[in-house]
């Protein structure tokens, strides 16, 4: 506004001076002076109220335009705060879920912690671990050869030199009578594997073990293996995998030990393998006792089934002749039939020539 009002003005300056030079008189000057005065103001009058309405105008647009916004950013703000206050809640739910899993596995970890501590209150007693063992290879050889197989197997079996077995597996020849023994060394094994242990002890422990491993294997040999009564051969029952991968993956001396006594050292796994292949070796030799048997039925049954064939062949002769004597029946009725047709046409023809005479 102010340079609308700086270029009037220069504009009145430059009417002034073109007055003066044309020598027009004062009163003129003044009449339009005032004359342009009054135009200017009411110019500027006019342009403040036009210029007044145009901004009120803009004014009110750009207010409206801007309560429009507001409404929609409110309006996604207010989506976006239901679709996280809607995840909040999922997650919310789900994390109480977990909490509650968590806390159920907690339960059972509690209780299994409590178990442990019970079995290993159990097997720090040598009687303890012993009902351990012997319940252990029930348990398979129930599994493998089924439960109470007497003709297979026998817990607690007793021998005529006054020994009991935990276990004798009566095993066709050549296989023969074979004694299985749990023993559970840990005490010695326990001590050797603790790093927390000195060398010293550590070392210690190791030659102990050693020692209660062979005991066991010599205990075994020469209870267990009896000449004309069991095979040359006996199994030794580790119940636990840890102490079996122990002993084969650094004494072989025991191995060794225990293949020069003929005492085979298994664990649960190894065993139930061994039962297996010797579950097949039993059913091989149950079926090869009745091959000769079974050769001499199916020698009978290609008797019968010759016989059967000379029978079928003389049917099928026998048929044979009967269906061509039944065409040959065929043919001939066929052919009694067409005399039949022929003198019944011939009839007919001279019984209508007889009335024709007569007409």
């Amino acid at each position: 506004m102010d340079y609308i009002i700086v270029g009037l003005l220069v504009i009145i300056l430059i009417l002034v001076v073109i007055a003066l030079t044309k020598n027009i008189d004062e009163s003129n000057i003044t009449e339009r002076l005032g004359k342009l005065e009054t135009n200017v103001v009411k110019e500027i009058g006019d342009f403040k109220n036009d210029f007044s309405r145009d901004l009120t105008e803009d004014f009110n647009q750009l207010s409206e335009k801007i309560e429009y916004r507001l409404r929609l950013i409110n309006d996604r703000v207010n989506e976006r705060l239901d679709e996280n206050f809607e995840k909040t809640n999922k997650t919310f739910v789900s994390v109480l879920e977990r909490l509650s899993k968590i806390d159920e596995a907690q339960k059972k970890i509690d209780i299994l912690s409590g178990d442990i501590v019970s079995l290993q209150s159990v097997l720090t007693d040598k009687k303890s671990r012993g009902i351990f063992g012997e319940v252990n290879l029930a348990h398979i050889m129930s599994s493998v050869f089924g439960e109470n197989n007497k003709k297979i197997y026998q817990l607690q079996y007793a021998f005529n030199n006054s020994t009991i077995a935990d276990c004798v597996l009566f095993a066709p020849e050549p296989l023969g009578v074979i004694a299985i023994d749990s023993k559970f060394p840990l005490e010695n094994y326990q001590a050797m594997v603790d790093k927390n242990n000195s060398d010293m002890t550590r070392l210690n422990a190791e030659k102990a073990f050693k020692l209660d491993m062979k005991k066991h294997i010599d205990d075994i040999a020469n209870k267990y293996i009896i000449t004309d009564v069991t095979t040359d051969q006996a199994i030794l029952f580790l119940p636990a995998e840890a102490i079996f991968a122990e002993i084969n993956a650094y004494h072989q001396d025991i191995i060794d030990y225990s293949y020069k006594r003929k005492v085979w050292i298994t664990s649960p796994t190894t065993l139930i393998s061994t039962l297996t292949t010797i579950q097949i070796i039993i059913k091989n030799i149950e079926r090869d006792k009745y091959a000769s048997i079974i050769h001499q039925e199916l020698k009978y049954l290609d008797t019968e089934f010759k016989r059967y064939k000379d029978r079928w062949d003389k049917l099928s002769r026998t048929i044979d002749t009967v269906n061509k004597e039944v065409k040959d029946i065929h043919t001939t009725t066929d052919k009694i039939n067409k005399r039949f047709d022929s003198i019944s046409a011939v009839e007919i023809q001279e019984i209508g020539y007889e009335e024709n005479e007569k007409i």
